[in-house]
Order: C-alpha cells, then sequence, then structure tokens
C-alpha cells in the first residue's frame, strides 16, 4: 500500500534549490492529440472512421484498413495488466532522480495494449482503471489506477508528479474580497493545504469575508498596484506552491452602453494587468521551485468568465477583458513550460453574486466554484469548466464558434 506523506522540514534558504528536471518533450504531431485530451482529463484514443479500429500508439494512418481518418474519441478506460517493470535508472534525468518508477502493459477492453505508468498498489495481472493525464514537459501521458480507491492513493509518488494535489501545499488567493474567496479556502482546507494565504486590497475598508477565514492568513495585495504585488512577492514569494488568481472587476454593459471608458479601464486593470503584474511578481519564484520535494510549486489557476470563449455583449467590456486574460494565460502556458508550472484556467458561466442577479439560473455557487478548482488541481488539469452553462458553452464552442458567436449577439433573431 501507499505510504502516506509527511510534512516536509523546514528548507535551509541557504542550500541551493533544486533545478528543475523534465522528462522527453519529443511527440509526433499525431500524438499531441493525446495531450489535447489530458489536458481536459479525457481518456480518448483515435478511432478508425472506416473500421472503427483503435489505435494506440497515436499515428498517421489506421494500423487495420490504413484509413487516414482517426478522429480522438472518448472510450472505455479499463483493461488488465499483462507485465510490468520497475525502472531503476534512466539516461533521462528526470526519471533518473525519482527512481524507482512502475512502468507496464494494459490490454484495453476498447482492443490495443498499452505501455503506462503504474500505481505503486496495482496487483499483478490486476483490473485496472486508465487516465490521461500531463506530465512536467506538459505531454500526454497514460497512467493505470487501481479499481477500487485504496488508503493514501492519492500520495503515490508517480500519480503525484502528474497532479498538482494541494495537500501539504501552501496556496495563495489573490483577493479576499471575492465572494468565492472563504469557500476557496475551506475547500483548500479540507484538501490538506497547509498554509493559505489571502490578498486584500485597500485593507482599511470593511471586508465581511474576513470572519469567515479562520483558517487563512490574510495579507494586503492590490493587483491594480505593481509595488503591492511586488513587495508581497518579496515577503512570501518563495513559499506559494500554488497561486489562485482569482481577482474579478465585473460590470455590466458592452462598449455602447457606457458613456466613457472608466469602467473598461477599471477591469483591464484587474482582469488582464492584474495578471500580468501577478506573473512578473510571483512567476520566476514558482518556476524555481518546481521541484522543491513534497510542497515543490506546481500549479498557477486562472479564474476566467466561460465568455472569454466567446463575447455576451450583455458584459461585453468584461467579456474582453476576460478574452484578453486568457490570451496572456496562454502565453504564460509556454513561458513556465520549461520548468513544469501547470497553467490551469477554470472557465464559470454565471455566478451568484450580485452582478449576476438578473440573469435566471443555474448560476454557480461559490462551493461549487471552489470544488471544481481543487479537483481540477488534483487532476492535474490545463482546462477546467465549471457549471452546466461553461460546459455547454465550450461544447458549442468546439463545434462551431462561429454559430456561438451569432447565438451570443442574437444574431440567429434577425
Amino acid at each position: 500500500m501507499t505510504n502516506p506523506l509527511s510534512p516536509p522540514p523546514r528548507k535551509n534558504p541557504q542550500i541551493r534549490s533544486v533545478v528543475p528536471t523534465q522528462p522527453l518533450e519529443i511527440r509526433s504531431r499525431a500524438a499531441v492529440g493525446l495531450t489535447a485530451c489530458a489536458a481536459e482529463g479525457r481518456f480518448a484514443l483515435q478511432t478508425c472512421v472506416e473500421c472503427g479500429t483503435v489505435q494506440y500508439p497515436p499515428r498517421d494512418a489506421c494500423c487495420n484498413c490504413l484509413g487516414v481518418e482517426l478522429p480522438w474519441r472518448d472510450i472505455t478506460p479499463f483493461g488488465e495488466l499483462l507485465a510490468e517493470t520497475t525502472v531503476q535508472t534512466s539516461v533521462n534525468s528526470y526519471f533518473r532522480e525519482r527512481a524507482p518508477w512502475r512502468m507496464g502493459s494494459v490490454k484495453l477492453d476498447a482492443g490495443p495494449t498499452v505501455l503506462c505508468h503504474l500505481h505503486g498498489d496495482i496487483e499483478p495481472r490486476a483490473r485496472v482503471k486508465m487516465i490521461n493525464r500531463l506530465d512536467k514537459a506538459g505531454q500526454g501521458v497514460i497512467m493505470a489506477l487501481p479499481m477500487e480507491r485504496t488508503p493514501n492513493m492519492e500520495d503515490d509518488p508517480i500519480l503525484r508528479a502528474i497532479s498538482c494535489d494541494p495537500k501539504l501545499r501552501r496556496v495563495l488567493i489573490a483577493d479576499g474580497r471575492n465572494p468565492n474567496a472563504p469557500a476557496l479556502v475551506k475547500v483548500l482546507k479540507d484538501a490538506g493545504a497547509t498554509m493559505i494565504f489571502v490578498g486584500e486590497a485597500e485593507s482599511w475598508r470593511p471586508n465581511p469575508n474576513r470572519a469567515l477565514m479562520p483558517d487563512a492568513e490574510i495579507l494586503p495585495l492590490d493587483v491594480t498596484d505593481t509595488a503591492s504585488v511586488k513587495e508581497l512577492a518579496g515577503e512570501i514569494g518563495g513559499k506559494v506552491d500554488i497561486l489562485i488568481n482569482n481577482a474579478r472587476f465585473l460590470r455590466p454593459g458592452g462598449a455602447l452602453a457606457r458613456g466613457d471608458t472608466g469602467w473598461a479601464r477599471d477591469e483591464m486593470e484587474v482582469n488582464y494587468l492584474g495578471l500580468m503584474r501577478l506573473a512578473q511578481a510571483f512567476g520566476p519564484g514558482m518556476c524555481a521551485r518546481t521541484a522543491d520535494g513534497v510542497n515543490s510549486a506546481v500549479a498557477w489557476v486562472n479564474i476566467l468568465s466561460v465568455n472569454a470563449l466567446a463575447n455576451d455583449p450583455s458584459f461585453g467590456s468584461f467579456c474582453a477583458s476576460q478574452a484578453a486574460a486568457l490570451s496572456l494565460s496562454q502565453s504564460l502556458r509556454g513561458e513556465f513550460r520549461s520548468s513544469g508550472l501547470r497553467v490551469m484556467n477554470v472557465f464559470v458561466g454565471p455566478t451568484d453574486d450580485e452582478w449576476h442577479q438578473p440573469l435566471p439560473p443555474p448560476k454557480v455557487p461559490p462551493a461549487g466554484l471552489a470544488r471544481s478548482v481543487v479537483q481540477g488541481l488534483r487532476d492535474g488539469l490545463e482546462d477546467v469548466y465549471c457549471g452546466d452553462i461553461a460546459k455547454e458553452t465550450a461544447a458549442r464552442h468546439a463545434e462551431n464558434p462561429k454559430v456561438l458567436e451569432r447565438e451570443l449577439t442574437m444574431g440567429g433573431a434577425g
């Protein structure tokens, strides 16, 4: 059985941090599809349109009929372990530092046999459940888990290496005035986070959320003030393992509904430039600590509106700032990639707050958003869709972005 993780000892600041290493990053163009599915936590393989054969490894032509139409489709994630081995050493520094590393071959119920990482609690010739996740290089990898949950299952070294579990980690929540802050603190504490920092702008103003966050340490942080962000990064930047950017400025209306650009400027200051300030101040330190042991830096989380994908004119200017933040987060994903720091975007529909009060349900409550954030971290995802509206909007955007745009802008009614 998996041994439970123990809280790490206090670090000696005079000792040089371990340099982050990565697994091999080279993949074929066909294999990028596996990575795209892993980013959303989907277990999918190529399936031939002509003969229905499920393919592994990813390829450009069907291994059975040589057909070239091989779309990625979700398949049943169960199979049987055929053989296993334990890697004791490797020419790759990433695996050499983490040896022993368990590997095996699994015969899937869907047909093919796959090579994968093995959870330590799997017995020989056992039935297993497969997952597709991102490794430290940001590439999709397959891992086999026990069919039934085992004690301390999430503490398996391989599983922890491909996830961003908040257990025994320290978290910074950027905006303590956001209605979702207390729920985030509670769920993260229940998930095993050892220390939770919460930023608060304009501390002289009353903040009703303070009384709801007894387990958090409230610190001054104003994402619109570069000096404030840099000062906090200088104090706790070396301790932050997970940063959750929940700062948001929202007002209804598009360009024509407003008499000036004041609110639009505030939205960009918080939603876009605030993210940039946080990244410039905290990003380098977090990137340097991604190989720091049990409580290494693992994830950067942005909470975004799903209308960053397609603008809703009733909140048009706000959606534009969210689209800018989404574009910046994609840039950060590339800039953080060499260190292995994961960028996770949580796309949410209308939230249960005063600014969405006129909208009909369903709305996302703070507790529901917090649970989605923690589950996404545990699964090591890049994209999480929270709420029915966010999931439906994302599916329609993937199917046809132009149709979704016309529907949101009421083009179909004219």
